[in-house]
């Protein structure tokens, strides 16, 4: 499709989004492939991988990285449901909408508050994680300070980027993917060819990080490395607004970053799990980082600093990822003035064709929980539990709402649809995603105060009782008469045209 095409009254997309109760505001200047960067860089296997495999190897050993498989398989199950939700509902903001339309205002304005806070969130720990390679690379100590500098820095920059514009953001978002792909492979490959201490079977051994329980309590705590890793591809339908031709090239892209992302990030942790010489130290917490120690052992001082390179451009790309999607929601969240401030964050810039003070937002808030983290110990582990607790209540709450619809009659309608298979794979996808966030909440520190033992469950229930405050006191939910809960044969809408404005 031309770009006359895309800015012409007759273009079948803003039509479409017209029957959907909106007016096109955004550019559709993001290709397939420049959707599936997007998702890509978001989930990225790099930043995903390298930030929780020494956390991840000590508490599980090698065999850790078999949960990349498992939560690679629910997850896509998951993105399968939410294919055939897009493909009929291909508007900006993603889960909110999606939420909206499968189940009603109330459900949809609770879904996309957990689902924006865990996004702040993941930013806020995406931030904070390339801090030390930023260190690295500029030659200073990580101290605290220095770490939170860092993550601002990071922060800043990725949202001077995201405010150029979709093209821009589109982009760099190859260049992210290119970077990072490249960087999974020549490093991977380096490293399995001339760095490799074990063999496979060291896959299957544990090297006792059990101690003296179960393994299987140990593979679930490690396992925050697969649950941690394989989401972003709701990123692109955050975006679908975008994209031409969304009902079936953002399926595809959701797919496409399941599949060639789960296979990049296996790839690097295989890789660095066969390169650490000894399992037993990191284990004993004896090692010190296990990455820094196989890159710089790999390939000397220069060459771990060009490696450390790629990796702060995977993190830079996976913020800007992460900022853009957030953004999207908040817009679409204002449009319907379903929030405090709405008439600001709905505004748009024709000039960049962005939301610039949904942007905005974005950032501060991140910047925000960084800064906080000054105060807490294990500032990283405590962010990217409650990022991704917070993540799969959300889409777990699609799932169910999705569920729920096709009980009481919606049959998909997008171009893409799973047939027969759709109740199948949704049930599918509740219960692992059901089991992967009492996995991730389950208590693992006894010894500690029990509100620190109890923090992601803790932190978690908190953003939803706030949530139930606002939405109570302020009842934002009642302020939109934009469409809500017609997925279900007989619930019409009653609106056909929304401002975006």
């Amino acid at each position: 499709m031309t770009d006359h095409h895309i800015n012409t009254p007759i273009d079948a997309d803003a039509e479409r989004l017209a029957s959907l109760g909106y007016k096109s505001e955004f550019r559709r200047d993001m290709s397939l492939w420049a959707n599936f960067a997007l998702g890509f860089t978001y989930l990225s296997p790099v930043v995903g991988i390298y930030t929780l495999f020494a956390v991840s190897l000590a508490l599980g050993g090698p065999p850790m990285i078999w949960a990349l498989l498992v939560a690679g398989i629910g997850q896509m199950l998951v993105a399968l449901v939410f294919g055939e939700i897009v493909s009929q509902y291909p508007l900006a903001g993603g889960v909110y909408p999606w939420a909206r339309r499968l189940w009603g205002r109330k459900w949809a304005w609770m879904t996309g508050w957990v689902y924006v806070m865990a996004l702040f969130s993941t930013i806020a720990g995406v931030a904070y994680g390339a801090a030390p390679y930023t260190a690295a690379i500029v030659g200073f100590e990580p101290t605290t300070e220095a770490t939170v500098l860092c993550a601002l820095a990071v922060l800043a920059l990725a949202t001077v980027i995201n405010l150029m514009g979709t093209r821009v953001l589109a982009q760099a978002a190859i260049i992210g993917f290119a970077a990072e792909i490249l960087g999974a492979l020549v490093v991977g490959g380096y490293l399995l060819i001339f760095e490799r201490h074990h063999d496979f079977s060291v896959l299957f051994d544990t090297f006792g990080a059990e101690g003296t329980g179960s393994y299987m309590s140990a593979f679930l705590a490690a396992s925050l490395i697969g649950v941690f890793q394989y989401y972003g591809f709701e990123a692109c339908g955050d975006v679908a607004e975008e994209v031409p031709n969304p009902g079936l090239r953002i399926p595809k892209s959701m797919r496409r970053t399941i599949y060639i992302g789960g296979a990049a990030a296996t790839f690097v942790c295989l890789a660095l799990t066969l390169s650490v010489v000894d399992f037993q130290a990191v284990i004993e917490g004896k090692a010190g980082d296990p990455v820094t120690g196989v890159l710089t052992s790999a390939f000397g001082p220069i060459g771990a600093w060009a490696v450390i390179g790629v990796v702060l451009i995977s993190f830079l790309s996976c913020a800007m990822s992460l900022q853009a999607a957030a953004s999207r929601l908040v817009y679409a969240y204002a449009r319907d003035k379903m929030v405090f401030g709405s008439t600001l964050l709905a505004k748009f810039s024709h000039e960049r064709h962005v939301p610039p003070y949904a942007l905005l937002l974005s950032a501060i808030i991140p910047g925000i929980i960084v800064v906080g983290s000054m105060v807490s110990t294990d500032a990283l582990l405590k962010i990217i539990s409650f990022s991704s607790v917070g993540i799969y209540i959300a889409f777990q709450m699609v799932i169910l709402a999705a569920l729920r619809a096709r009980l009481k009659g919606w049959k998909p309608s997008g171009e893409y649809q799973l047939g027969r298979y759709g109740m199948l794979v949704n049930v599918g996808a509740l219960a692992y995603g059901v089991a992967a966030i009492v996995n991730i909440c389950w208590p693992r520190t006894p010894d500690a105060a029990w509100y620190d033992n109890w923090i992601v469950l803790l932190s978690a229930g908190a953003v939803i009782a706030i949530g139930f405050i606002y939405m109570g006191l302020s009842r934002p939910h009642n302020r939109s008469d934009a469409p809500h809960g017609d997925a279900i044969p007989g619930n019409g809408f009653q609106r056909s045209t929304v401002n975006a404005a």
